[in-house]
């Protein structure tokens, strides 16, 4: 059992969508841990997973040995993990020093500390979060994550959209933070060989399978839609799409479906809402050879060869 952090048969999305789905591994104090896996599979979910906030269907996650199931999104931050957003999330009303002292918390990271990590910042220090260059914003991440003095820092693809030059610069950093400063780290990376040159191992993700969670049907719940299957007898088994079938020469050939009601005191579908039939004498005509209408269900006139007769819809 990892002393650090656990996850055990996790579950977890956004609302009824489930994006990881049965995740498991361990973290001491110390240790370092790279997420591979392609687009998709779910590396950002897990890190904001982490942070509380997405939804976990089923599964546990262990801080320190207590359940986080029930913790804020504050709290942990409080609590000792750091995160490095993909987004980086600069405040473009505080400046570079307002950005450390404002989420700074007892420890040895410091501001003083930062500026010797990152003396570009300490340069910077009186510019306002959006007057920064795209590796200026992600050295600034990093030493607010830093500031609150965490034993865990998640970094969320840290090298994205960064010069070459910045990138080994931010990779001699991470690779600093990972060998000497004794904070347990987690790395989302999309390079491979990057994130395994940065910490100790590594874990790839398997799927990059969505999945909705099937909701209870209740009271008042709206529209939902029903498939009309063309291979089925009577619209297959459920209910409400045998009534629908029931309807569909009303509808036409329609493969894409009705919507059913459902009840505002019961759970079960009513009738389909299926459109009216459009009278007859609404029908469009056939313009006459001199432009106009003909009247209801009369012959063209004119000897057009083009001309047709109109006819009565069955």
């Amino acid at each position: 059992m990892a002393d650090l952090l656990e996850l055990e048969l996790v579950t977890a999305g956004y609302g009824a969508s489930v994006v990881l789905e049965d995740i498991s591994f361990g973290l001491d104090h110390g240790d370092s841990l790279a997420l591979l896996g392609r687009n998709g599979v779910g590396k950002s979910t897990l890190l904001v997973t982490l942070m509380g906030l997405t939804k976990v269907h089923r599964g546990a996650i262990r801080w320190r040995g207590a359940d986080l199931a029930r913790t804020p999104t504050f709290a942990r931050a409080r609590g000792g993990i750091g995160w490095v957003p993909q987004e980086r999330l600069m405040f473009p009303s505080l400046t570079v020093e307002e950005h450390l002292t404002a989420v700074a918390q007892p420890g040895p990271w410091t501001v003083k500390r930062v500026w010797e990590l990152f003396p570009r910042l300490e340069e910077r220090r009186a510019n306002f979060g959006n007057q920064l260059s795209g590796g200026e914003q992600q050295m600034l991440a990093i030493g607010r994550a830093l500031m609150v003095n965490p034993a865990l820092l998640l970094l969320d693809e840290p090298m994205e959209g960064l010069a070459p030059i910045i990138v080994q610069e931010l990779a001699g950093v991470i690779r600093e933070l990972v060998q000497e400063s004794g904070l347990a780290v987690i790395v989302v990376e999309q390079h491979a060989r990057l994130a395994l040159a940065l910490t100790r191992r590594a874990r790839p993700l398997p799927g990059g399978r969505r999945r909705v969670v099937p909701a209870v049907p209740r009271r008042g719940a709206g529209l939902r839609r029903v498939p009309l299957d063309p291979h089925a007898q009577g619209g297959g088994r459920d209910p409400a799409a045998r009534r629908a079938h029931a309807h569909r020469g009303r509808l036409g050939d329609d493969r894409r479906g009705v919507h059913v009601e459902l009840g505002p005191d019961r759970g079960d579908a009513r009738e389909p809402r299926v459109p009216d039939a459009v009278p007859a004498d609404r029908a469009s005509r056939t313009a006459t050879d001199r432009g106009r209408r003909a009247g209801p269900l009369a012959p063209v006139h004119g000897t057009d060869a083009g001309a047709t007769r109109i006819t009565s819809p069955s």
